[in-house]
């Protein structure tokens, strides 16, 4: 990882301007409608698998996309990527952007998988 320090450097940053949820977490406010998971990975990643009923705007284009996508502010949303880097860095922007409930998926799609959470393709 020596060559991704940099982005390592961003991603600490970035969580610690943010909130963080366990896979079971979002899983439980997804299916309780308290939440819109947006994954924020490439588009071959999405297909080789995600999370049933999230939504794909890429960390590319969410700046862009959510405004449309998700115009209430105040919604809860849980971004996640693969492994939680992505998923934070897009956290922080939608903060930025005036959300006030934007939450990161610890962990990321490898932890969703990991406790055995449900999977589409």
């Amino acid at each position: 990882m020596a060559g991704h320090a940099r982005f390592q450097k961003l991603v600490a940053e970035a969580k610690r301007n943010i909130t963080e949820i366990s896979p079971q977490d979002a899983a439980a406010k997804l299916k309780s409608g308290e939440a819109v998971i947006v994954d924020v990975r490439e588009k071959d990643e999405w297909d080789e698998g995600h999370i049933p009923s999230a939504m794909y705007l890429s960390r590319g284009t969410i700046e862009l996309d959510i405004e449309e996508k998700v115009p209430d502010p105040n919604a809860m949303i849980v971004c996640h990527c693969g492994g939680g880097g992505r998923g934070a860095l897009a956290t922080e922007s939608l903060q930025k952007m005036g959300y006030k409930n934007v939450r990161n998926m610890a962990g990321g799609f490898k932890a969703w998988k990991a406790a055995g959470l449900p999977t589409a393709k």
